[in-house]
């Protein structure tokens, strides 16, 4: 199939997963959306909200429509880095008597993995994930072994004001493509699910595509032609979050987004417009997508902390004053 060909299917299809994951996730719709354009961008997305608003329901659905590999992880105090990643074994050949080490692959061997309450485990369980994250590979005992495309981590995160949590590293923060707020749902959304939940059995969902279209979307998205003027205006985004910049809302910044905030934005940008049947990315589109590309790469000074702002409030300062 040429690349118009699929490209012309890319909004048909949103519309068609939007049907089938509303069908068993009430609401979330901006959620979902950002959701799948991470997925269809190649890239990695942390969920932030409190427990019980089916960040879990929500991943293990995507995992079904798009018809790939599944694996959940749940992090916890005692997990060890070899529970993600896998471990090698002593195995003795009954009929030669010789014994070799073979690895036993982790979790971390599938396409879509989910990082169930990735900041309830240390840091150092929590690191195990960035080779897999940015190389998709995974290193043991010297040797290296290829993840299979697709590969992709939606990870969950409890509010880090709440007990028994550690804050994620900047580093391995910096590997998620998006990090998407999920909020409450209104009351009539709440009904809605007390219906779905309390009365029969709960409906699920269906493939609507499999793991080689998925690629093949993934693919057409990233040789789909770049916006100079986008590109010029993701790159500025991303430079007024440094301190020194000269807008006024790096004053409450301590250090902002790194070249890495550029690119999603513009990968983001595109796969936004395509999903939404638009060939060319404008600078609205850059905007849809840039709170959850950059809120999760600045950190704020002590200044913003005592006025009550957090990352998502300067990021739309921002956005309002770059224009």
């Amino acid at each position: 199939m040429d690349d118009v060909a699929l490209f012309e299917e890319l909004a048909p299809t949103r519309e068609a997963l939007l049907d089938v994951i509303g069908q068993v996730v009430v609401g979330q719709r901006r959620v979902i959306d950002l959701m799948l354009t991470a997925l269809l961008s190649d890239g990695h997305a942390l969920f932030i909200g409190v427990p019980g608003l089916a960040k879990t329901l929500l991943v293990r659905t995507v995992a079904d429509t798009v018809g790939v590999s599944f694996g959940r992880i749940q992090f916890t105090p005692d997990l060890m880095p070899s529970d993600i990643t896998g471990t090698e074994v002593l195995e003795e050949d009954r009929t030669t008597g010789r014994r070799a080490l073979r690895f036993v692959k982790g979790p971390v061997f599938t396409n879509l993995l989910l990082a169930d309450e990735i900041n309830r485990t240390p840091p150092k369980t929590q690191a195990a994930l960035l080779q897999a994250m940015q190389e998709r590979s995974v290193t043991a005992s010297g040797h290296t072994h290829k993840l299979e495309p697709p590969f992709l981590v939606f990870a969950t995160q409890n509010p880090i004001e709440q007990e028994g949590t550690y804050p994620l590293p900047e580093a391995q923060q910096d590997r998620f493509m998006f990090s998407i707020r999920v909020d409450y749902p209104d009351t009539k959304e709440e009904e809605e699910i007390v219906r779905r939940t309390t009365v029969g059995e709960m409906p699920t969902a269906h493939q609507v595509l499999d793991g080689e279209r998925l690629l093949q979307f993934q693919q057409v998205l990233r040789r789909l032609p770049a916006n100079g003027d986008v590109v010029s205006y993701c790159v500025r985004l991303a430079q007024a979050t440094r301190p020194g910049s000269g807008f006024p809302s790096t004053q409450w910044i301590r250090w902002g987004a790194g070249p890495r905030a550029s690119q999603y934005l513009a990968i983001g940008a595109r796969t936004w417009a395509a999903l939404h049947g638009n060939e060319v990315p404008t600078r609205e589109d850059v905007r849809k997508v840039a709170e959850s590309v950059l809120q999760h790469r600045i950190v704020l000074n002590f200044e913003a902390e005592a006025s009550g702002l957090d990352a998502a409030k300067v990021v739309r300062q921002l956005l309002e004053e770059v224009g």
